[in-house]
């Protein structure tokens, strides 16, 4: 059996109308598959007029506009569907799943499903379970006191991948899966030795270490900013801040 970053990736990738994960929309999406490191990607794209308009600020990055949307995309409850079959569909298959910054596009997602279709992601997933990969959590782990930023340009220019057209969600998710192919072959024993399903449960352990070390960080330097520690997915939330059960009802009355 082929180690992960020789084998079949599939990768994810939204452009939004902003970076509030519970009250903003996705206006386009894509998913990758690729079989082999080198082999040419072959990309299914979604794009959705969301309904409400699209900020200035969010169309400065993706370059979408509203008059392109109402003209090209689809109903946002018909798209977000789609997307998440196709997701359950790799989940079935067992093919790890890059997203850059997970907690961020996947749930997006669940909110966009419970927002058109009153079901949350775990639903349409129908029992099977994403293998995750995370470029952002695995760099962090490898390469924790490096300095800089990291968002996925920059994290392409330090390991030396290319990324053409970036914010474009086809470009971006290629991109992000070339990058994760990098992480495993540069750090065989700490990554690409693992197996996916190994790998989903110690980046949770990362991505919470690493979360709490930024929330130490802005307590200490008087910021109010409230860090999540839940990775690949935010639990939802009701208005009271209780989570969410898996049947959408709040715990705090069960």
């Amino acid at each position: 059996m082929r180690p992960w970053p020789q084998a079949p990736l599939a990768s994810f990738d939204t452009e939004t109308t902003g970076v509030d994960v519970e009250h903003d929309r996705i206006v386009s999406a894509s998913l990758v598959l690729q079989p082999a490191p080198g082999a040419e990607p072959v990309a299914m794209t979604w794009l959705a007029d969301p309904g409400v308009p699209i900020p200035d600020s969010a169309r400065a990055v993706h370059g979408i506009s509203d008059a392109y949307v109402r003209a090209h995309g689809r109903p946002p409850r018909t798209v977000v569907a789609e997307i998440a079959r196709a997701l359950a569909e790799q989940a079935r298959a067992g093919v790890p799943l890059v997203v850059m910054n997970a907690p961020y596009d996947l749930t997006l997602l669940d909110r966009e499903l419970r927002r058109h279709r009153e079901q949350a992601l775990a639903d349409l997933l129908d029992g099977a379970e994403l293998l995750v990969l995370d470029p952002r959590v695995l760099d962090k782990h490898v390469d924790r006191y490096r300095k800089g930023r990291r968002t996925l340009t920059d994290l392409c220019a330090h390991y030396g991948v290319e990324l053409t057209g970036a914010h474009d969600a086809t470009a971006d998710a290629v991109a992000a899966m070339e990058l994760t192919r990098t992480l495993g072959a540069r750090h065989p024993d700490r990554l690409g030795r693992l197996t996916p399903a190994e790998l989903q449960l110690r980046q949770a352990v990362w991505h919470a270490a690493q979360a709490r070390g930024l929330q130490n960080w802005f307590d200490r330097s008087g910021t109010p900013e409230q860090v999540d520690f839940s990775w690949p997915l935010r639990p939802a939330r009701c208005g009271c801040g209780r989570r969410l059960s898996a049947a959408h009802h709040c715990e705090a009355a069960a």
